[in-house]
């Protein structure tokens, strides 16, 4: 948003949150909508768009993420009529040019989406542990300012490790340190800034998200009651896992001696 005068992130938030409704209309693949927020990103951090422009990047955006991951993507006169008719079809098809140019045609990027969905298949993860792990992923997505600054694979890790928390599991294993290379020190401050969003959701402006992940489809799992969360206690559950690795680490090294 440094580059920006005339839009700030409260906007950026709302076009994310109707995006999201956007994706549900057409059924699109929940990694389209990740693709989009990231070429529109991208797009904001190297050009200064007008206030009344905003939401033809948010469409021509998701028309371009459309195209790269769906089979059969909606046509650009139905993102026009998402629109309200606010712009034109050549409106929209002249800004996927630029904003190709912009990105250099350079639209394969890895998003959390996909990192959770790795880590789904590697450890077998429940349905009720993907879906709020997905949920808490999303709603990262609206608030740009806090968390634009992780890379999507600490994203990926950091909703996890909140999610069995919420379920009551530990928090995070030796595994899956393993996997994703991060740990409980590194995820700290992401964890707990994630807590943070998943707390305050009802209270946002923001509902799509929610309402999405309310449906049956997701077994309505956005419900999730939030456990308290804070620094004292998480500094407790990371000494608690340390503790309780110790034996496994001496058992090893006797059994190698």
């Amino acid at each position: 948003m440094r580059r920006q005068v005339d839009i700030n992130h409260s906007m950026r938030s709302i076009l994310v949150d109707w995006l999201v409704e956007v994706a549900e209309e057409y059924k699109l693949d929940t990694e389209t909508l990740y693709l989009a927020v990231a070429y529109m990103d991208r797009f904001l951090s190297q050009m200064s768009v007008k206030r009344a422009k905003l939401q033809l990047v948010g469409t021509a955006a998701m028309y371009i993420a459309s195209k790269y991951e769906e089979i059969y993507p909606p046509d650009v006169g139905e993102f026009v009529f998402l629109t309200d008719n606010t712009y034109t079809k050549a409106q929209v098809l002249r800004l996927e040019q630029v904003l190709l140019k912009i990105l250099s045609f350079n639209l394969c990027t890895p998003t959390a989406y996909v990192f959770i969905n790795t880590y789904a298949v590697i450890c077998d993860m429940p349905e009720k542990l993907k879906n709020l792990t997905l949920y808490i992923a999303e709603l990262s997505l609206l608030d740009g300012e806090s968390y634009m600054q992780y890379l999507p694979s600490m994203m990926s890790a950091g909703a996890l490790a909140l999610a069995r928390h919420m379920l009551g599991l530990a928090m995070w294993t030796p595994q899956l340190e393993e996997i994703t290379t991060y740990n409980m020190k590194q995820l700290k401050d992401l964890v707990l800034m994630l807590y943070q969003t998943h707390k305050s959701v009802k209270s946002q402006n923001t509902q799509a998200i929610r309402e999405k992940y309310n449906r049956d489809k997701y077994k309505k799992i956005a419900s999730t009651e939030c456990i308290e969360l804070n620094e004292a206690h998480f500094d407790a559950l990371m000494q608690q896992e340390e503790q309780q690795q110790r034996p496994n680490e001496n058992s090893q090294k006797q059994f190698v001696l």
